[in-house]
């Protein structure tokens, strides 16, 4: 399959949809008018016939691509099952320990998880646990980290002014996010805990919606060391960086540290909290989700991904192909007449900084017209994130669209 634009997007069926929900629907975050109907690989195909080339993964969410044969079994297999969605709190069932075991498998020794729904409530979760633990104290937060828009979640967040503006806020205290060993301010941390008595830190290890800013590895090393030594929680948000999405499992194994809470959610269709047992609340009720888990086909699909990740070295391909993807993107940079000014990431999370907002809307637009899909981050940056599937020969037929779109902006 190739990227194929048969009628000028949207077309008279993706019109008709995109009218309905914009009489009924609030307008979130719509970036360009595709409306999806089917997809194969790392294709979506939309209501009009129209076939793209797909480097968003839907943020992640789909590290297989689609139509997946494993997953598809999965979904045959549930398609006749009564009983799909459960209140996954108060009842067990045989989804819920077995991706709890697949997830255990892959997390550091010693963790318990408690399975949620979205990356939101797996940040709301990390945060209380901690709470639990270091009571009722500021928590701390990064400069640009994007970890979620419940209130709570939403208060670590500090990434755009619209996502925060007349919203209440728990007590915070933030640092910058340092991307550089050098950096001036990659000692506040140091000099916070000194001074300050603190909840958590959390952060972020590839700051997702905040622009794709990799963090230093003295910056994250430091966090560990001074949390560590004050005795505060380290939490990671791995919800978009998780899963293999960086040639690792997580993102954190690149710099050689552990956290003590992490968010997980994304690739892994349900949300998750995993935490170090000796943080474990120890009473009953202190967390909660009505729908903890989702439902049982999302749970059975989030271990099936696991297993075919492991089974298929998508970790390796991550690792390799976005190398690859990395070296023709900065070519890409070099040839873009001072259009592209950076281009930075780990395995297949990788950002492309255009030298402003309005030209890098101007390239996901038009990308969009002709046949691949992007998303943006940050004030003047798009994500490159296809699914961990990805081959050579996709990877090129991108980067030469990636050109084409150059050539008209």
């Amino acid at each position: 399959m190739k990227h194929k634009i048969v009628v000028e997007p949207p077309g008279q069926n993706a019109r008709t949809i995109i009218d309905t929900m914009s009489r009924n629907c609030y307008n979130s975050t719509f970036v360009y008018p595709l409306v999806i109907e089917d997809g194969e690989g790392c294709y979506i195909k939309d209501v009009d016939g129209n076939v793209y080339l797909d480097f968003t993964s839907n943020i992640g969410s789909s590290p297989l691509g689609y139509k997946h044969p494993d997953v598809m079994d999965v979904l045959k297999e549930y398609s006749n099952t009564g009983v799909h969605k459960i209140a996954g709190q108060d009842f067990y069932c045989r989804e819920h320990a077995e991706l709890a075991e697949r997830l255990l498998s892959i997390v550091p020794k010693g963790f318990k998880a408690f399975l949620i729904n979205s990356g939101a409530e797996a940040v709301e979760n990390a945060i209380k646990i901690a709470y639990r633990r270091m009571g009722a104290l500021p928590g701390v937060s990064c400069i640009n980290a994007f970890h979620g828009r419940t209130l709570g979640a939403l208060t670590f967040t500090f990434s755009k002014p619209v996502q925060k503006s007349n919203f209440p806020e728990l007590p915070v205290k933030r640092i910058k996010f340092c991307s550089s060993d050098d950096d001036p301010e990659i000692d506040a941390v140091e000099n916070l805990l000194k001074e300050n008595k603190v909840a958590f830190i959390i952060t972020e290890i590839v700051q997702g919606e905040g622009g794709y800013n990799v963090a230093s590895k003295r910056f994250i090393k430091m966090l560990r060391e001074y949390t560590s030594k004050y005795g505060v929680p380290l939490i990671i948000d791995e919800v978009q960086s998780g899963m293999g999405r960086t040639g690792r499992w997580w993102a954190f194994e690149h710099y050689g540290v552990e956290p003590d809470i992490m968010a997980v959610a994304k690739a892994l269709q349900v949300g998750a909290t995993l935490y170090r047992r000796e943080l474990d609340p120890g009473q009953q009720g202190v967390l909660s989700s009505t729908w903890g888990g989702g439902s049982r086909i999302d749970l059975a699909v989030g271990a099936k991904i696991i297993d075919v990740i492991r089974r298929d070295n998508l970790l390796s391909n991550a690792e390799r192909i976005g190398g690859i993807i990395l070296k023709a993107l900065r070519d890409m940079a070099d040839d873009s007449n001072g259009k592209v000014v950076d281009v930075r990431g780990i395995g297949l999370m990788i950002g492309v900084e255009f030298i402003s907002k309005e030209v890098r809307d101007s390239f996901i637009i038009n990308a969009f017209k002709h046949g691949l899909l992007l998303l943006p981050a940050g004030i003047k940056v798009i994500r490159v994130i296809p699914p961990l599937i990805i081959r050579e020969d996709e990877v090129q037929e991108g980067v030469e669209l990636m050109y084409e779109v150059l050539k008209v902006i």
